[in-house]
């Protein structure tokens, strides 16, 4: 098996250490050299030629950005950036995913060898799936799994009847790894009469509130941050918050957003089989089920939960997603109906949404 090969670029001589031992805890990944800056990383990259780089966000001599610009531009590569959970740490990190970076990881702010461990399956499966994203063919390698894995089941009992109420179409989106970018991509598409959205996008929730107001300045439609008992309305789209899961539920004369603060599901809060499944039992056929790219299979099971009762269902293609992780294994198990690339899902969701939802799927308003 051929190992993943990492250069760590951090200024911080504690976290290169921390990094270096961490990663190569996981058979499948070597760390070839590590940069205090990007000037020393320049070179490095030249003289080791890694398979993925990791980058701190704020470095000395040349900023993460612009050392992260100029290397997609004269020499793309996969980057993880690695952030801190700061307002600032939030931006800067989703303007790295804009410029390409792949993935990122949070920098913990205290206890820094303990937490890195805590998460060391994570943040190497992260590397694994970056060095997996290139357009060249590598070995598959295992995710490391330590945690239980619990379904929607912990959060939600599936309902044993769903219907459409009042006939409303809602759009409902969940992504992973690569979807900050392919939400933009699909928020920057929409009109400002487009019927509602609601995402589940798999974000720390120091990064969840800038992610939406990233969003809303490049939107037609409102964006923000869902919060507990808020209307659903058109024109309107609505980001989980990273740290709940996000519910559509029916309180009687309209659609609101739910936040549940239940354990993970698949690892994840939010989790997008959370999402779904509540769509299922309160929008019934009336959904718009979408997955976008992400590591994974979150959402796949909710996916095939709402095409079961009627509802649309389509995913992003593999050849436009970072990581085909939820989209393919939603394709595999049958619960898509149509597989698109990136750059035709707004028009495609738009146009399902203008078709009516079936009478007999409608139940009472």
């Amino acid at each position: 098996m051929q190992k993943v090969r990492v250069l760590i670029v951090d200024d911080s001589a504690l976290v290169r250490k921390v990094l270096s031992t961490m990663l190569e805890s996981d058979p499948g990944i070597e760390v070839v050299g590590t940069a205090a800056d990007p000037l020393i990383a320049r070179d490095k990259i030249k003289q080791l030629n890694p398979d993925v780089l990791t980058l701190d966000v704020e470095m000395p001599r040349m900023d993460g950005l612009t050392f992260l610009e100029n290397l997609m531009r004269l020499r793309p590569m996969p980057v993880v950036m690695v952030s801190t959970l700061t307002e600032r740490g939030a931006d800067v990190t989703l303007r790295a995913l804009e410029l390409g970076a792949v993935d990122f990881f949070t920098k913990p702010a205290a206890d820094l060898a303990n937490t890195f461990m805590e998460h060391a399956p994570e943040i190497c499966a992260k590397v694994r799936l970056a060095a997996g994203a290139k357009p060249r063919e590598r070995t598959a390698v295992a995710r490391l799994d330590v945690a239980p894995r619990l379904s929607a089941d912990a959060v939600l009992p599936r309902a044993q009847t769903a219907g459409s109420r009042g006939g409303t179409r809602i759009i409902a989106i969940g992504a992973s790894t690569g979807g900050t970018e392919a939400i933009r991509v699909v928020l920057e598409a929409m009109p400002p009469t487009a019927p509602p959205i609601v995402i589940t996008q798999h974000i720390p929730a120091a990064f969840s509130g800038p992610f939406a107001a990233r969003m809303d300045s490049c939107s037609a439609m409102r964006v923000c941050e869902a919060r507990d008992g808020q209307p659903i309305q058109p024109g309107h789209a609505y980001i989980a918050p990273g740290s709940q899961h996000l519910l559509v539920m029916w309180d009687g004369a309209r659609h609101v957003c739910r936040l549940h603060d239940g354990p993970p599901v698949n690892r994840h809060k939010p989790a997008v089989d959370v999402l779904f499944r509540s769509m299922a039992a309160s929008v019934g056929a009336a959904t718009i089920g979408c997955l976008l790219t992400g590591m994974g299979d979150d959402g796949a099971r909710g996916l095939g939960e709402l095409k079961e009762i009627g509802a649309s269902t389509l995913v992003q293609d593999e050849a436009s997603s970072v990581v085909w992780g939820m989209p393919g294994a939603a394709w595999k198990a049958g619960a898509a109906s149509e597989m698109l690339p990136l750059d035709a899902i707004a028009a495609r969701l738009l146009a399902l949404a203008h078709t009516p939802v079936p009478a007999a799927a409608r139940v009472g308003t």
